[in-house]
């Protein structure tokens, strides 16, 4: 039987109209107008496609967008300084510095200089404590994305099983802190764990987020398995090796035939993060306010 498709790009817009919702209800309510604001440093194409987009769905969902796009050479005092700025600005409640950062540029000294209040990334170590500690944080858009497909498929998660196999501190870390919250028995595989296969067979939930092309294969699948798949890798098109094509850490083809649902690459996981990203965004801004934070938007 072939798996059930989780079709993040129709997940995404129903979680954006969600927010554009709340949005609204804020304007209306409180007059409040939540923004984000994006500090894009240098040239790199999918950074600037990106935060373009980042920009068009905050706008949309009612939401204020302020973008500081900076040329690569911008010392890393000065985006220091516009962080700092940012902190103060009473109507930027989320901050997001898009990575990479040039090679001059301490990344983790920058994203640990964001007020942790306003990191919608989800990177700052305080939050990274506090969602490892299960105390209220905000939580990185991709795995927080992931949950809430997992969620609205399965309903509880508790007692199922699951493998992460990912260790970064992006994803793979944090998604298994928010599986385990939601009681789930969690394994972190990589690379390098001994008879990964075995490991990921024993899964109710795997989520590939390792960085590797088609690595999971169909038999590496519990059969009836939710298969979340975090891969974005552009691999050559094998029709035509001039083209590239986008592809997941999983095999689609053999794991859909094994799994009981799965998420397609592209058109699965990969939506959900920049409607994370404004959910996120809305959340700051409620407990920035001291306003009842919406239901089912974060974790």
């Amino acid at each position: 039987m072939a798996a059930q498709i989780i079709d993040g790009k129709a997940f995404a817009a129903k979680v954006r109209g969600q927010v554009a919702d709340h949005v609204a209800a804020l304007k209306s309510g409180h007059g409040i107008v939540p923004g984000l604001a994006v500090v894009l440093v240098g040239e790199d194409p999918a950074s600037q496609v990106y935060v373009r987009n980042k920009g068009l769905q905050t706008v949309e969902a009612g939401m204020a967008s302020f973008e500081h796009k900076l040329d690569a050479g911008t010392p890393e005092a000065d985006i220091l300084a516009l962080v700092a700025k940012l902190n103060a600005d009473p109507a930027v409640h989320g901050i997001l510095v898009q990575l990479p950062l040039p090679a001059h540029v301490d990344a983790a000294k920058v994203i640990n200089t964001i007020d942790p209040a306003k990191d919608v990334d989800g990177f700052h170590i305080s939050n990274v404590g506090l969602l490892g500690t299960g105390q209220k944080a905000l939580v990185p858009c991709t795995p927080l994305g992931s949950l809430m497909m997992l969620r609205d498929h399965h309903g509880s998660l508790a007692g199922l099983e699951a493998v992460v196999v990912g260790r970064s501190n992006i994803v793979g870390k944090p998604m298994a802190q928010l599986l385990l919250g939601d009681s789930c028995t969690v394994t972190i595989a990589h690379s390098r764990t001994a008879d990964l296969a075995a490991v990921c067979r024993r899964a109710d939930i795997l989520v590939a987020a390792v960085g590797r092309p088609e690595m999971i294969r169909g038999d590496w699948v519990k059969p009836g398995a939710t298969v979340i798949d975090v891969g974005i890798n552009r691999v050559p098109h094998p029709g035509d090796p001039a083209k590239t094509r986008l592809v997941g850490d999983c095999h689609y083809e053999s794991c859909a035939a094994v799994a009981g649902a799965i998420t397609p690459v592209p058109g699965g996981v990969g939506p959900m993060t920049i409607a994370c990203l404004l959910a996120n965004t809305l959340t700051a801004c409620c407990r920035a306010h001291g306003v009842a934070e919406p239901q089912g938007l974060t974790a």
